[in-house]
Formats: C-alpha cells, structure tokens, sequence
C-alpha cells in the first residue's frame, strides 16, 4: 500500500534561527531558534519516519528495504542503492548563515565517505531588503581569498542578492554561499551534511564557543571564479508544469494550479516529491490520498502510474531524479 506518504518534520535549532517555521509553515516548534524543518532525510543520525496512514511510525530505511524499487524507481536504485539521494529541508535564517560552500562528490567522497552537496533554494518570503551571498564579486586568485579572510575583509569579495518570494536559486559545489537575515526558504540538495563554514562573523554558539571553521579544507573546494550562474529562470505557467532545475542528481518543476489536474508518472522511473510552498490540495495516486498544506511534503513512490491533484489554489515544486 504505497500511497502520498507525508513524513514527520525532523525540527533543528540552530543559532541563527527563528520561528518563521511556526509562524508560516505552522511547524509544531517551541523554541525560538528553530532554523530548519528536514522534511525528508536519509541523513544518518536524522532519519524520517512515515507520518500517516497504515506505515505511520515506518522509517524511510524500513521503507527502502521492505519496497525498493517500487519506491524508489529502478534507476534510482541503480544508482544510489538502499540510500535515499536527496535531502529535502524547509529553512528560517532569523540571523545570517555561516559563509561556506560544499565539496564535489569526489572530495566529499575522499575526505568524508560521503556525497557532495549540490543544492538548490526556492524563496517563500523574505523581510524588505533581505540578501544571499551567491559567489564572489570578480574572479579571485587563492592568495588573495586567503589574504582577505585574515585581514577581515571576505565580505568585500562576496556577491550580494536581494530576493523576494518566488525566486530560486542553484548553488553548485564549490559556490561560497550564505542565506541572508530574513529569508524563508524551501531547500532540495543531494544527501549530504557536509559544510565547509569559512567565515561566521565571531559569533558564539549557546555555550560561549566559537563554531568550528574549515578553512584549509575549503581551499581546494572553491571555485574563485566570477559565475552569474546562480539565478534560476523559469515559466510559471498556470497548470502546467515548468522546468526549474535538471542536474544529474534532481530535477525540480514549478506547479501552480486553480484547478484539479491529473499527472501521469509512468515513464518517469522515479519517485516524486511535492513540496507545497502555497495554496492546498488534496493528492492521490492508485493506492491512497494525503492532504498537502503550505509548509508540508509528500512523498510519491515510484510504482504510482498518476497522481490526482485536487485544489482551487496551490503551488507545489515536483522533485524526482
């Protein structure tokens, strides 16, 4: 009985955090510094569980195990094995973020035993004024990054963007990032915890201690050149689907209905996420249905041949691989 499987938010406090989780997506939070709501993770240490229906309390690994390919797709499987390959979070930067960047799958793999960390970001809301850093601001020697991150002045290479809601974003490895105060976002990236934190503006942690910086492993994971490669441009088409992003490890399409709408999933050999990111529905494919709300994420297995999506206003971002 694989139907929309909703899972229960893996909720994260971090310093810089807020309660736009809460206060917008309605996340069940009680503290005040509640930075991310991991939707659907297969991050060890973080594991999703099943939060409706007969599979309630089912891990994703259960899941994985018991169903594999029909949950995953046959490709899928073939590629990443009993690993779920992406990470799928909700983020509120009350404060700025750390400035970093991730490593390729290569170095990750070297260093870490793990993936690297390719991501992208669609804004929900952002206060009046708030800011990215996306990359630098002119193409920089090494010498000169390294120079500047000890004298203290990084932030003069860095490139500033002002967003608003709708805008998105793909940060590829090797990009020097940061969500800036204010902003609320939807965020899909490859399975991978894996920072590199160059420069956290000497803040402190809860404890009084200052965060960890990684900054020999960083310098031969940047890339240092100048790239306005970072700012997605996509349709946003009324009942259709409209491309977004298609890497090698996702593919995200912008939804915006008024109306219900089936979609057929049979020569897509993957699962499908929907992260609703405005607006409700109600999703069924040939096994079941789960409400979708702002704020939520439903996973749809593999073996679904369509999904019926029945709404009068909704804005969804479909992922699959």
């Amino acid at each position: 009985m694989l139907y929309p499987l909703k899972f229960t938010p893996i909720l994260k406090e971090r310093l810089w955090g807020g309660t736009k989780l809460k206060d917008v997506l309605g996340k069940p939070i009680t503290s005040k510094i509640t930075g991310e709501s991991w939707e659907l993770s297969g991050v060890d240490g973080a594991i999703s569980k099943v939060a409706n229906g007969s599979l309630k309390g089912t891990s994703l690994n259960e899941l994985i195990r018991d169903h594999g390919k029909n949950l995953l797709g046959s490709s899928v499987v073939e590629r990443f094995g009993s690993e779920f390959p992406i990470l799928i979070k909700f983020i509120d930067a009350k404060k700025d973020l750390s400035i970093q960047l991730h490593p390729n799958d290569g170095l990750a793999k070297e260093r870490h035993n793990s993936f690297g960390k390719t991501e992208m970001w669609y804004i929900m809301d952002a206060d009046p004024g708030a800011k990215l850093i996306v990359g630098f601001n002119k193409t920089v020697q090494k010498d000169e990054y390294v120079r500047n991150l000890e004298e203290g002045t990084l932030l003069d290479l860095l490139h500033y963007e002002e967003v608003g809601e709708g805008d998105t974003f793909f940060i590829n490895t090797g990009k020097i990032h940061a969500i800036g105060a204010g902003v609320l976002l939807a965020e899909i990236q490859q399975t991978s915890d894996v920072t590199y934190r160059v420069f956290d503006f000497n803040r402190k942690d809860k404890d009084g201690n200052l965060r960890e910086l990684h900054t020999e492993l960083a310098l031969d994971a940047m890339d240092y050149e100048k790239k306005d490669d970072f700012k997605v441009a996509y349709a946003n088409a009324l009942n259709q689907s409209n491309s977004m992003v298609d890497c090698p490890y996702f593919k995200t399409n912008f939804i915006q209905l008024d109306r219900n709408q089936k979609i057929f999933l049979t020569e897509r050999d993957s699962f499908t996420i929907y992260m609703c990111v405005g607006g409700r529905a109600l999703v069924t494919n040939d096994q079941g249905s789960a409400s979708l709300e702002k704020g939520e994420t439903l996973l749809i297995p593999a073996a679904s041949k369509f999904v019926d999506i029945g709404t009068e206003n909704v804005k969804l971002l479909e992922v699959s691989i």
